[in-house]
């Protein structure tokens, strides 16, 4: 693998000096917000590495750079005059492109570029491969029409060998996009961004390459592991009747050697193999040739990682997400893969590393890459570096026709090909809380009989079926789990979304958004580690996987663990890794001493009317108070159990309990479900102050000595106030002693 990490690519037979002064002649548009990598980008080495990295030939041609561009109205002919020059791979809208600007539906984006026909081998041909292009690609060579393609996300190649003409030769492409006015996947893209949604992306996003290759080539693989039996089942697709030759290697050492029919699935056999775990990402070296008479007529250098993905019982009977037969936690960020500068497109390999490498920092083993696809590169790093991918299909319109229904599942399968042999990739998600939701089931059972390898996840969030392996809820700010089900593993899809604008490094200054808000590093870091502790105790309970909202801000979304520019780490690393590392212990023995309410009613004193300033302490009489059964609060409000109506600004409650004796071990926490600010005390002492909303009952350790010793033998008093502002209002709390195992 070591190869791989340095490949750039072998330039060949290409002359750059069709495009004089790239230097002088290109610079970023404006833009809020630009990355450290952008410095480096330049139009004579831009995305330089190899594209491909699961399938490397030694010669290539990189066609990144820059291209003659113009906007047409959408049913015009080719332009004659152009509009000036982009920089590839970066989208038309993005600062990295030169040129920052929008293409409506009603119009056409152009591109033209020279290159030099390279060397081809006797016989051989000329493929011009695309990485992605969205929406609705037409490309001509020398003015003639070489293919058409549709579809923003996955690859395409085409044979331009019969257009080719000595010296110079002409590349153009047309792009349509229509963005949100249109049916098609999109993800996140609108034509007028705000909130959630962001700024549009349209035309090739991704490298373009020529690639010699001789008359009889190897066209693809596909690799599926089989930990089981110990072996790799490998299909290689090249024309009928010639033969594979297949040789692995680990850590320099030849492990294994066939050979078999092409077209045909070859099993491979693997002894003892060294599995690929995120802590441990063994890959091996695997060298395919194709034959032709025994003689090698072609050859390219893959890699593969052994690793089995499933849904088994654990001990208890409870249904859990298996990683080569064992139950791993999963927990990582909700990865969006936004650029300030480059929009859809990183400014570089090593922009794009970073995030991998941050995830991994923050102790993180997963990421679920949100309704996006990223170039196959970010996958590499993945299967490299250790880190498990949640794939979300992107999402379009819910409103399906045929011809729409249709054409997402032939983009869906696309992608699912164009990714299928990267061991990071785990779990399939085709829908997103209902975005453009349809035809769930029938879905889902196709994806699982197509790739029975990895999991599928239905639905990430709201409207669930109960087909797939994941029964999976989004809970904001949470976290929480939904019921242990007896064929289904249970996962948090989205929870946290904790949100610090960072004035200097925001997309705009005014009218940041996130779902709770803090002022500085030291009250996040607070909050986060709290929810992670939190958690921790839904894992007894059922919880599989969990998935914090999220990488980096987006635009003007403010709840990333990182700026938009990636300059400013927002939470402080060792305690967020600390705190992800603890999910990994053996769950915790959780002992109630003061039950809540959501189960069975408990009776509290309470009252809607201020109090003198010693409500909370035991001497103070609350028999004038009213006696009532909890929760508190009002009917609608999200996860409220509500038997007693409170609906007006402030309510004061208190409950007395006794111990017999103190608990000689464990750590006391709240049990508690609260909307909005809430102050907590334990015999006369502020215990826990809790600031926004919950959407339903968690556990919150408190730490410190002193809350330790206000606990007491005999009576206690656990006493209340809640105040709400707007929207849906519930209090209720019990008190709790977690006990870790030794």
């Amino acid at each position: 693998m070591k190869r791989l990490l340095v490949w750039t690519g072998v330039v060949i037979g290409l002359s750059f000096s069709v495009l004089p002064g790239w230097g002088e002649s290109w610079k970023p548009a404006p833009s809020p917000l630009m990355t450290r990598w952008a410095k480096d980008v330049s139009p004579d080495r831009v995305w330089p590495e190899y594209p491909r990295p699961q399938m490397v030939r030694e010669k290539w041609v990189n066609l990144n750079g820059l291209w003659d561009y113009a906007v047409t109205p959408k049913d015009a002919s080719q332009p004659e005059k152009w509009d000036g020059q982009i920089l590839v791979p970066f989208c038309i809208e993005s600062a990295l492109s030169g040129v920052g600007r929008k293409v409506q539906p009603t119009e056409r984006l152009w591109y033209r570029r020279k290159f030099t026909t390279p060397e081809l081998p006797q016989g051989g041909r000329l493929l011009l491969h695309f990485g992605a292009v969205d929406w609705q690609a037409t490309v001509w060579v020398n003015g003639r029409q070489v293919g058409e393609h549709t579809g923003g996300y996955d690859p395409f190649t085409f044979d331009i060998t019969e257009c080719l003409k000595p010296g110079e030769n002409e590349l153009v492409v047309a792009v349509w996009d229509p963005t949100d006015t249109g049916w098609q996947p999109r993800g996140k893209q609108v034509l007028n961004p705000k909130g959630i949604w962001y700024t549009a992306v349209t035309g090739i996003w991704q490298t373009v390459w020529l690639e010699p290759v001789p008359a009889q080539y190897i066209e693809k693989l596909k690799l599926v592991p089989d930990i089981d039996r110990e072996r790799l089942v490998v299909t290689v697709y090249a024309p009928p009747g010639l033969s594979v030759g297949l040789k692995a290697r680990f850590a320099g050492q030849d492990v294994a050697e066939t050979r078999g029919p092409a077209g045909q699935p070859i099993e491979l056999r693997i002894p003892q193999p060294k599995l690929w775990w995120p802590e441990e990402p063994n890959l091996y070296d695997l060298e395919v040739s194709l034959l032709s008479d025994g003689r090698v007529v072609d050859k390219v250098e893959s890699y593969f990682g052994m690793r089995k993905v499933s849904v088994e019982k654990d001990e208890k009977g409870i249904n859990r997400l298996m990683l080569n037969g064992k139950f791993i936690f999963q927990y990582g960020p909700l990865d969006q893969g936004w650029w300030p500068d480059g929009l859809y497109t990183p400014a570089s390999d090593e922009a794009m590393k970073f995030d991998i490498e941050m995830t991994k920092k923050f102790g993180m083993n997963m990421a679920r890459k949100h309704v996006k696809y990223e170039p196959e590169r970010w996958y590499y790093w993945c299967d490299k570096l250790g880190l498990l991918v949640w794939q979300d299909m992107p999402s379009g319109n819910a409103d399906r026709n045929e011809e729409s229904r249709a054409n997402f599942r032939r983009e869906l399968k696309a992608m699912i090909d164009a990714r299928f042999n990267h061991p990071s990739i785990i779990m399939w998600i085709p829908f997103n809380e209902g975005w453009g939701q349809h035809d769930t089931c029938d879905i889902v059972n196709w994806i699982k009989e197509y790739d029975p390898s990895r999991v599928v996840n239905e639905a990430s969030g709201w409207h669930d079926n109960g087909c797939g392996d994941i029964s999976d809820m989004h809970r904001y700010p949470g976290p929480g789990v939904r019921p242990i089900e007896e064929k289904r593993a249970c996962v948090l899809g989205e929870f946290g979304g904790l949100g610090m604008p960072i004035p200097g490094h925001l997309w705009k200054e005014q009218g940041a958004w996130g779902y709770v808000a803090y002022a500085d590093q030291e009250a996040l870091t607070d909050a986060y580690c709290e929810l992670l502790a939190q958690v921790r105790f839904l894992i007894p309970q059922g919880l599989c996987a969990a998935v914090y909202t999220q990488t980096s801000d987006v635009e003007i979304e403010v709840n990333g663990l990182m700026t938009y520019d990636r300059e400013v780490i927002k939470i402080q690393v060792d305690r967020a890794a600390e705190a992800a590392r603890r999910l990994h212990l053996p769950p915790p023995t959780v002992q109630v001493l003061v039950p809540t309410s959501e189960r069975q009613g408990q009776v509290w004193r309470y009252t809607m009317e201020t109090p003198s300033e010693n409500w909370m302490t035991p001497e103070f009489d609350d028999s004038a108070w009213k006696e009532g059964p909890g929760g508190f609060g009002t009917e609608g409000t999200p996860g409220a159990v509500v038997r007693t109506v409170w609906n007006t600004s402030d309510i004061w409650l208190r409950r007395s309990f006794e111990l017999t004796k103190l608990p000689e071990h464990g750590e006391l926490a709240l049990a508690i479900h609260h909307d909005e600010d809430a102050e907590v005390y334990l015999n006369g002492q502020l215990i826990k102050r809790t600031k926004g909303f919950l959407t339903g009952y968690t556990i919150v350790p408190l730490t410190g000595e002193a809350v330790r010793n206000a606990l007491k033998p005999g009576r206690n008093v656990l006493a209340v106030h809640c105040h709400q502002t707007r929207g849906g209002q519930y209090i209720d709390v019990g008190l709790t002693l977690i006990v870790e195992k030794e």
